[in-house]
Parts: C-alpha cells; structure tokens; sequence
C-alpha cells in the first residue's frame, strides 16, 4: 500500500470518525446526560460538611459546548489511528474485502479496546470514587487496555499460524479460547477496585454504565460503516457507465 493510498485512507477515515462522533454525541447527550445529573444531584446532596465549591465550568457549558468538544476530538482521533491500523490489517487477518475488514477492525477494537478494561474496571459516574486514588485506577484501567490489546493481537497471530494445521475454525476458537483464559487470570491477578458509597442508587449506576456502553458502542460500529463505505469505494470504485448504459473501466 503506497503513501497515497495511506494518506487518502487516513484522510476517510478522520471523517468517519467525525461521523461516528456525532452519533455518539447523540447518544452521550440524551442517555448519559441524564445519569450524570443524577450523580452530581446525589453528590452536592451529601457535600453539605465540606462546603461549597465554586463551580469553574458551568454544568450547562459542560454538556454542551464541552461534551461535543470531547467526543467530537476523540471520534476524529481514534479514526485516525483505526486508519492506519486498517491499512496494516488489510489483506493481513483473512480474505476479507474492505468493508468487512474495517467492521472486523472496529469490533475488535471495541472489544479489546473498552469492553474487555470495562468489564475489569467500569465506568463510574460522578461522585463515586475516592479523589486519592484517582492515579491508581487510572494506571490500572490503562494497564489492561494495553495488556487486552497486546492479547488480541497475539490472538490473531496466533490464529493465523494455527491456521494451516488446524484448520480457520479450529485455529480460531482456540485462538479466541487463549485471549479468554489469558484475561481471565488478568482479571484475578489485577487488583479490585470498588469505592461505590453504600447508599449509592444502584439503579442509576446501571444506568450511567449502560449509557456509556451505548456510547461506545455507537461510536465504533458507526465509524465501522461509514469507514467501510469509503474505504470500499476508494479501493474497488464501481466501473463508470457509458451514456448508452454500457459500462466503462473507472479512471485511475
């Protein structure tokens, strides 16, 4: 794959992270909005003892301007990186055309890259979590990122070499049988984190973690279609048609 061909690729693939971006926002907007007025409602209720914080941002602009600001920048970012990721998994994991190759790259990453740390380390709304150990879950949650991506890859390594001798099928379901059992050591070695305040509504927890599973969700499936769909039409262009209807090679 020449330079042009990655430039152009990267190019796509920052819009369909705009794209999948503004869907995500949507999703942020209506479903995890509501969740983290909620935990902040809860957590000015029980703040009465250490008094009042002058708020810097105003919870109106955080949700807002500040909300597409974040997801906005991420969507163009991860689909810059997913770019580039694609031009090297192309032709690479299997005789996939461009489209499945990018919806495999983008589940694949939305399992390595999140569901896999989440379930480990979920997400937690505003008022949960002690503000001392903030550094420590973090470094945590960034460790089995990293080490869920580093297996997944491995995996599809693994997969591939298996693949002669065992046979797709059989190669994958033990490839995809190591990652599971790989992590689940992870998940037993890795510290627990649970700083949830006991008289914490469970109900709105729920909810928050199932919105922000929702917006990633979104996030990676829709950059998987639109992303798919360019790629697609860049690499395999559709033959032009002749004013008599007769088809003509594209041009190069």
């Amino acid at each position: 794959m020449n330079s042009a061909t990655v430039r152009n690729l990267l190019v796509r693939g920052m819009l369909a992270g705009l794209a999948a971006g503004v869907l995500a926002l949507v999703v942020a907007y209506f479903l995890g909005e509501p969740s983290v007025d909620s935990a902040i409602g809860f957590e000015e209720a029980h703040a009465h003892a250490h008094g009042h914080e002058v708020e810097l941002v105003s919870r109106s602009l955080q949700s807002t301007a500040g909300l597409a600001t974040g997801v906005l920048v991420y969507g163009v970012s991860f689909g810059g990186i997913a770019a580039l990721a694609y031009c090297f998994a192309l032709g690479r994991v299997g005789r996939f055309g461009p489209r499945a190759t990018a919806l495999l790259l983008s589940g694949t990453a939305l399992l390595a890259v999140y569901v896999v740390p989440f379930l480990k380390y979920p997400a937690n709304p505003p008022s949960v979590g002690d503000p001392d150990t903030i550094g420590k879950r973090t470094a945590l949650y960034f460790l089995m990122m990293v080490l869920s991506v580093l297996l997944a890859v491995g995996a599809t390594i693994l997969g591939k070499r298996l693949a002669g001798s065992l046979g797709t099928w059989y190669a994958t379901v033990t490839a995809v049988a190591a990652f599971v059992v790989v992590i689940g050591v992870a998940y037993q070695f890795l510290p627990v984190v649970n700083e949830v305040p006991r008289d914490f509504p469970a109900a709105l927890l729920w909810r928050f973690r199932l919105s922000a599973l929702a917006i990633q969700t979104v996030l990676w499936a829709g950059f998987g279609l639109v992303f798919g769909e360019l790629a697609e039409r860049m690499l395999n262009p559709r033959p032009a048609k002749a004013p008599s209807g007769r088809s003509v090679p594209a041009a190069n």
